[in-house]
């Protein structure tokens, strides 16, 4: 999502390097960059202006430290800015609350409003919550069918609701049907429009005054950019927001909306939604944030992530197959590719490991999900036994029929087969100790804040990760 930010940030970094303080003549050429990467990004002008003011407070006349650079020195006072635009701290949900508690969500149509109320559920259904779905939404087709389907997708209770109801008598059977069963949070996703307009303000306001909602979160796209910030606004000033979530942060948008609707709105982002899947929502942390659109990774995101979608009971048998010298199998290598895939892919991981962005352009261009996805189709059109025992993939004949099977073509099929061979050989090496060794090298020359061994803060999940 951010990605030209982080690289006109960088570029901006390497040219203050080698200076011995932040002077106002190489600050004001470094600002000028980062004004320039900011409304790129498509954040809202006044932010930009508050933000590119504060730090030029801060920076101008700074003594460098000794252990870091003027640019480094410029990268630690942008990221804290960063962090304190996007909101300090990590804003949970308010459920001390008598059950149930109502969360509404509202937002213009198409930001995602059903699919994250869906989302939502299946976080509160992982943290032990009875949760229940309801759709106020009578105008747009089928929207009150796409909640049903999806809250028997996570796991929610769902109060049916039709488009002969008016919206206020929906919540308030809604609230009444939750008390009666014992849910302790009831998720109301509200009908949104192409525009702001007064009709829906004065809805949205009756349905909040009917429920008194806990939490009224405004789900917004990031990918509207600057039109982002006047929403935000319109529904700012309509409603008393609590939260944000910001939702289609894997597709193409510049995170402008992540820089400008804390700020406008007054509220804190919650969440942010990164894929169309109903477990792909993830809890904003302000400072991680920060530090990803500086291509400093998010390595503590990228661990509870794996802690929380990987199959831990599958890592630990590899774990354990692998260190008593067993043969590493197809099977195990397809279990191993979707894993990943659960993960978000190869680039999703990519993206919140330190030093990513600097890595040449012909080097990320090869990172991507389409290699994952053939490999999968190839060994998904072998039979069981030469997944097991992979050597029988020699013969041109069985390799002829996978590939026609699989929609590629032989040459698609050896390259699969020579990185499984690659694979292969690893393993082997960790089963005679190669790890040990590894480590041992590595010892001592980890970057600060990963202790000997390479442990992340926060730790590995038994059996290591699965790549």
């Amino acid at each position: 999502m951010f990605e030209n930010l982080t690289d006109r940030l960088s570029n901006t970094v390497r040219k203050l390097r080698g200076q011995a303080r932040l002077t106002e003549d190489n600050i004001k050429e470094a600002l000028r960059e980062v004004r320039i990467a900011l409304l790129e990004a498509d954040v809202a002008l006044p932010v930009v202006q508050d933000f590119i003011q504060r730090v030029r407070e801060r920076a101008v006349g700074t003594e460098v430290l000794k252990s870091l650079n003027p640019g480094q020195m410029l990268v630690k006072v942008v990221q804290e800015e960063l962090t304190r635009i996007m909101g300090e701290g990590t804003a949970g949900l308010n459920l001390q609350q008598v059950p149930p508690v109502v969360i509404l969500m509202a937002g213009l149509q198409g930001a995602g409003k059903t699919t994250t109320s869906a989302k939502l559920a299946r976080h509160l259904i992982e943290q032990k919550k009875k949760v229940m779905l309801v759709s106020a939404d009578i105008y747009r087709p089928a929207a009150i069918d796409q909640l049903q389907t999806l809250a028997g997708q996570v796991g929610a209770v769902f109060q049916p609701s039709s488009p002969e109801q008016q919206p206020v008598e929906i919540v308030q059977q809604a609230v009444e049907q939750a008390r009666r069963q014992g849910v302790d949070v009831l998720i109301v996703d509200t009908a949104g429009r192409l525009h702001v307009d007064e009709v829906m303000m004065r809805e949205i306001r009756q349905i909040h005054q009917a429920v008194n909602p806990a939490e009224t979160l405004f789900v917004v796209d990031a990918m509207t950019g600057q039109d982002a910030a006047n929403t935000a606004k319109a529904f700012g000033e309509a409603l008393p927001l609590t939260g944000v979530v910001l939702t289609k942060t894997d597709g193409d948008a510049r995170g402008g909306a992540a820089l400008s609707v804390r700020q406008i709105t007054g509220a804190p982002i919650k969440f942010i939604g990164a894929g169309e899947k109903v477990d792909a929502l993830e809890p904003f942390h302000p400072d991680r944030m920060a530090s990803r659109i500086l291509g400093m990774g998010d390595v503590l995101s990228l661990v509870e992530e794996v802690q929380r979608k990987v199959d831990m009971e599958k890592a630990q048998k590899l774990a354990n197959k692998v260190s008593k010298g067993k043969t590493f199998t197809l099977e195990d290598y397809r279990d191993q590719l979707m894993q990943m895939q659960n993960l978000g892919g190869l680039g999703a991981l990519m993206d919140k490991l330190p030093g990513m962005g600097q890595l040449p352009d012909q080097v990320m261009n090869k990172v991507g999900d389409e290699q994952t996805k053939k490999h999968l189709a190839i060994i998904n059109s072998m039979t069981p036994k030469e997944r097991r025992f992979p050597d029988l993939m020699s013969r041109g004949s069985r390799k002829k029929r996978v590939a026609r099977g699989s929609g590629t073509s032989i040459q698609d099929v050896n390259r699969m087969l020579k990185q499984f061979g690659q694979m292969q050989k690893m393993m082997k090496k960790f089963s005679k100790g190669g790890m040990k060794s590894m480590m041992k090298k590595l010892k001592g020359k980890m970057p600060g804040g990963m202790p000997p061994g390479g442990m992340p803060p926060g730790g590995m999940p038994p059996g290591g990760f699965p790549f």
